[in-house]
């Protein structure tokens, strides 16, 4: 087990037996949270927006217990696929673990960069989040955000071939720190995160090559129309660290809805811009959320 694996599980121990209902013994008390405040699931696996991490808990358990999420996920864009699944666990509405697989397929794109008809880039992520300050439900009376800091460490498949694209390495470790601000009476939501990063195309296309890492912006706005329905926008700016293709921010503007007290379904237009060498990297986003 690599030796970031092992310090995500490391916290994970410290998270759970030190908080106060730890400290008595583990409480598998899975439900009480709000519709849609566990937030959905981000294409790394982090409880949040669909591209961004918010500073919300995965899972539908209160300060009492225990709670998790599974997600799938799927773009289509014109000349690439991509899925995203995996599973996460939230502990006490304090700290979350969680495990996501990307899989990025380049159907016929792949011939035409020369590297095989439907070649799939993909990588593991392993991620760490800690609520440090602020409560986004209970601090409706003051201005002070739900605040969390977060880790994701990621490995990509295909090493060589991505120090052959430019990458200095094929694994990374990514830091965050996330906002998030619930306005129940007004039915807004907004979230402000910082990301730490040198991944390219989130890493995909390992990490590192003519920048260092850089502190990168992403932010998240939505309205709830109904206590089911959320819609809303998200902006990630990217770093743009490889010499053979240009990296562009990410955007999309989506609508979450809970099914119940356990489903979750998103879509969102997505525009990714350009992805190694092909522009206008425009399609359709959705994924699936069951929580308990």
């Amino acid at each position: 087990m690599r030796w970031p694996v092992r310090l995500i599980l490391a916290l994970a121990g410290c998270a759970i037996f030190t908080t106060p209902a730890g400290a008595q013994g583990l409480d598998f008390e899975t439900g009480g949270k709000l519709l849609l405040t566990r937030g959905i699931t981000s294409v790394d696996g982090a409880g949040g927006g669909g591209i961004t991490p918010w500073a919300l808990i995965t899972g539908n358990e209160t300060d009492r217990g225990i709670g998790g999420t599974a997600h799938y996920t799927r773009v289509d864009v014109p000349d690439y696929t991509f899925e995203a699944y995996g599973g996460a666990v939230g502990f006490y509405d304090r700290f979350e673990v969680s495990y996501t697989r990307q899989e990025f397929d380049t159907g016929e794109t792949g011939a035409a960069l020369g590297i095989g008809d439907g070649f799939t880039f993909g990588q593991d992520i392993y991620g760490a989040k800690y609520r440090i300050a602020g409560d986004a439900v209970y601090g409706q009376d003051t201005w002070l955000p739900q605040i969390a800091v977060g880790a994701l460490y990621k490995e990509a498949d295909h090493g060589a071939l991505l120090g052959a694209l430019g990458a200095e390495d094929a694994s990374g470790v990514e830091v965050y720190a996330s906002a998030t601000k619930l306005l129940l009476a007004q039915s807004l939501l907004f979230n402000a995160t910082l990301r730490y990063t040198d991944a390219n195309q989130n890493g995909l296309l390992g990490f590192g090559g003519q920048e260092d890492m850089q502190i990168q912006p992403e932010v998240s706005l939505g309205y709830q129309l109904s206590r089911r329905l959320i819609i809303g926008g998200e902006y990630r700016f990217k770093p743009d660290n490889l010499a053979f293709a240009k990296e562009d921010d990410w955007v999309d503007l989506f609508a979450a809805y809970a099914i119940n007290d356990h489903a979750t379904v998103t879509a969102a237009y997505a525009d990714l811009g350009s992805i190694a060498t092909f522009d206008d990297q425009r399609g359709l986003y959705l994924s699936l959320q069951l929580g308990f």
